[in-house]
C-alpha cells in the first residue's frame, strides 16, 4: 500500500469513527457536557493542525464552545478537507518540514507525516475519553475501533 493510500485509508477511519460519535450524540438524550466539549475540541484541533499544514491562519479555538448542530457541518467539511489534502500527498511531502506557532505563540517545526500521525492519534485519544464519559453517565458508546471498521467494511 503506498503512503497516499494509507493515510486515506486512515481518515477515512477517522471520518467514520467520528460520525460514529455524532450518532451516539444524536440517539443520547442527555450527552455529557464534558463528551460534547472534547468532541468540540477533537473537530477543531483537526481544523487547527489542517489550517498549519496549509500554511492558513487558525479560524477556531482550540476548545470551542460545543455546538452539536454545527459538529456535523463541520464534520462534512473537515472530512472533504482532508481527503483533498491526503489526495496530494506523497512521499517527499510526509518528509517535509511545516513551521508553526503553537496556541502559546511559540514557533514550532514538524514533519508533515508526524502532523498526520498527532491529528489521527488525537483524535482517537479524544473518542477513547468520549466513550468512557458516555458509558459513566451510564449510556452505551459508539465502538469506533479501526480493526472492528475493516473487519465490518466500514471503511
Amino acid at each position: 500500500m503506498d503512503v497516499r493510500a494509507h493515510y486515506a485509508r486512515l481518515f477515512a477511519h477517522d471520518a467514520w469513527a467520528n460520525g460514529e460519535v455524532l450518532k451516539a450524540f444524536a440517539r443520547t438524550p442527555d450527552v455529557p457536557e464534558k463528551a460534547l466539549g472534547r468532541f468540540a475540541h477533537l473537530l477543531s484541533a483537526e481544523r487547527l493542525w489542517l489550517e498549519r499544514l496549509e500554511a492558513r491562519p487558525q479560524t477556531t479555538p482550540v476548545w470551542p464552545t460545543p455546538e452539536l448542530t454545527r459538529a456535523a457541518e463541520e464534520l462534512a467539511a473537515l472530512t472533504r478537507d482532508w481527503q483533498a489534502y491526503v489526495a496530494r500527498l506523497d512521499d517527499a511531502a510526509l518528509d517535509r518540514v511545516v513551521g508553526y506557532k503553537n496556541t502559546k505563540g511559540e514557533p514550532w517545526t514538524s514533519r508533515v507525516g508526524d502532523v498526520l500521525d498527532h491529528v489521527l492519534l488525537h483524535s482517537q485519544y479524544h473518542r477513547g475519553q468520549i466513550a468512557s464519559d458516555l458509558r459513566s453517565a451510564g449510556h452505551v458508546p459508539p465502538a469506533t475501533d479501526f480493526i472492528h471498521a475493516v473487519r465490518n467494511r466500514l471503511i
